[in-house]
């Protein structure tokens, strides 16, 4: 597909999701899965109830991501945070929170219907230092060297490109400003039809990256210190309904799937000098 009809497919997607929060609906969980009311195991049991206590019911149901980044980037008092496609904002809140009084927190997403939302949950919250912008993460409104965290809740994965969104994200850290993403990552090769049909398991992915190809492409961006952590391995028997309605035998292609497919904790670090 040409890129602006991926950024079309995702911008729908993303505000159909965020009008059933607003209906009370239910949880906004992308993918096939959400079909069928299960969000396992893909944005199940992300989040810990201490952490989500005291955030509004819409910003919890209103996630869409694969894994927990603020609570894996080790956020101070202080500092500046970016969110890159904040959804319904429980991620900018929960940064908001760990940044404290004198950090800033913002959150970054494309889609009018999330943003609306987004900015009801800081309401609710009571978050005076957060602020939500309108814009594509391929070109960040925000000045070069502004941010100290970089944060994503598998997004990137979303952008056809995905080497102008690195670009960026490196544009926009101070020196060494980190980055720290949670997305869905590939490891090894898989059969074109079968990553297909996986990707759309996993829900709202445009194209998830090989592992080594998503290090290349911090590499060339100018990132440092890049690493890549499972948090979360899928294995055949959790696509296993999906794949055999898509017409495909799991027990058959098993060997070519299972375990590939990953979310993951990437970071990155902008060479201090």
């Amino acid at each position: 597909m040409a890129d602006q009809e991926i950024k079309d497919i995702v911008k729908d997607k993303y505000a159909r999701a965020a009008l059933r929060v607003i209906a009370g609906e239910g949880s906004s969980c992308c993918g096939t899965a959400s079909s069928r009311g299960e969000c396992d195991p893909i944005t199940s049991r992300i989040y810990t109830e201490g952490e989500t206590a005291e955030l509004p019911a819409e910003a919890r149901a209103a996630s869409l991501g694969c894994g927990n980044p603020t609570a894996l980037a080790a956020l101070a008092p202080g500092e500046t945070v970016l969110d890159l496609g904040s959804g319904g904002g429980i991620d900018v809140l929960l940064s908001a929170k760990r940044v404290g009084p004198t950090g800033r927190a913002y959150g970054l997403d494309m889609t009018d219907e999330m943003l609306a939302l987004a900015r009801e949950n800081q309401r609710k919250a009571g978050a005076t230092n957060v602020e939500f912008l309108k814009g594509e993460i391929e070109q960040i409104p925000l000045p070069s060297g502004s941010v100290d965290v970089i944060i994503s809740n598998c997004v990137i994965n979303l952008s056809a490109d995905k080497d102008r969104v690195l670009a960026e994200a490196f544009r926009v850290l101070k020196p060494g400003g980190r980055l720290a993403v949670s997305d869905v990552v590939v490891r090894g090769p898989v059969p074109a039809q079968i990553r297909r049909s996986v990707e759309l398991w996993i829900g709202c992915v445009a194209g998830a990256l090989e592992e080594q190809e998503y290090r290349d492409k911090l590499a060339g961006a100018g990132f440092e210190a890049v690493d890549v952590e499972p948090t979360r391995i899928y294995r055949v028997e959790d696509a296993r309904e999906f794949l055999q309605g898509a017409g495909l035998a799991a027990d058959a292609i098993a060997s070519q799937v299972d375990g590939k497919f990953m979310s993951a904790f990437v970071r990155a670090r902008k060479p201090a000098r």
